[in-house]
């Protein structure tokens, strides 16, 4: 096969590394060149003091994370869209000076700075997110509007949507907790709409070679493997035994809106492709 260019298009630094580091990592191995394009910088992420303070800015620190992440998984390119982070919090915050929070930015605008991207690299898949935004952060869901109007502009042939089925990441989670203490404020049932439906699937990728180049690409973004609460999420990921994180992240989904009705699932997110 003539080697293509998959762009992964990402709210945040950290996002790849969970959603698509395998399925980015197994493209770049078989010699396809692949582009990570992010909608912002990450800057409203919750890190401990150690981060936050750090001279550069919390958001230039997390972008430094995401090249590592990055060079770990082979990409090629790193893209950001320029947008500010517009934060998980109840309350949108202001803009920053000089810039606009992604979940404010004209659709118009974001998706034409995403297609620019598309076109100069003659993009073949753009992968982005379902139309729930996965867990539903703003700038998630922002990401699957921009995204699927940046490929009707660019004509990028096929769009692919990172995604979860939401019963198996529920059951997981439900499992999970009966060995690790979440925080608080972590709520599994609101996950119970997330993400998408088991039979919305398309495509389910084995990444399971590719877990080495996973893990790194989790590690590379230190800043959100703690807060001054104690770890999150992310840490406890990476402590993970080896069994048990092969059989958490050897599979990545995805859902493809053009796929035909009744046709199999997927192995290869280039599979039909011209």
């Amino acid at each position: 096969m003539k080697p293509k260019t998959i762009v992964a298009f990402h709210a945040h630094p950290d996002d790849e590394a969970l959603l698509t580091s395998g399925t980015m990592a197994k493209a770049a191995a078989a010699g396809h060149r692949v582009v990570l394009a992010l909608a912002t910088d990450g800057g409203m992420g919750l890190a401990a003091a150690a981060y936050t303070h750090d001279p550069r800015g919390l958001g230039s620190l997390r972008l430094a994370e995401a090249q590592a992440s990055a060079d770990a998984l082979g990409v090629a390119k790193i893209e950001w869209l320029g947008y500010a982070d517009s934060g998980s919090g109840p309350v949108l915050e202001p803009n920053p000076v000089g810039q606009v929070r992604f979940a404010r930015a004209r659709l118009e605008e974001a998706a034409e700075r995403l297609a620019a991207i598309l076109r100069t690299e003659q993009a073949d898949v753009l992968l982005t997110y379902d139309r729930n935004g996965g867990y539903g952060h703003r700038d998630h869901v922002r990401v699957h509007e921009v995204g699927r109007r940046a490929a009707e502009i660019a004509r990028t042939p096929r769009v692919l949507e990172a995604t979860v089925p939401r019963d198996l990441l529920v059951q997981a989670l439900r499992w999970v907790s009966r060995v690790y203490r979440f925080p608080p404020d972590f709520d599994i049932t609101s996950f119970e709409q997330a993400y998408s439906a088991t039979d919305e699937i398309t495509h389910r990728i084995d990444v399971s070679k590719q877990l080495k180049a996973k893990r790194a690409s989790m590690r590379a973004h230190a800043s959100q493997s703690s807060g001054d609460g104690g770890d999150r999420t992310l840490a406890a990921f990476l402590r993970l035994p080896g069994p048990l994180y092969t059989l958490a992240f050897r599979r990545e989904w995805f859902r493809d809106p053009m796929h035909p009705a009744g046709a199999p699932i997927a192995t290869d997110i280039l599979e039909g492709l011209p």
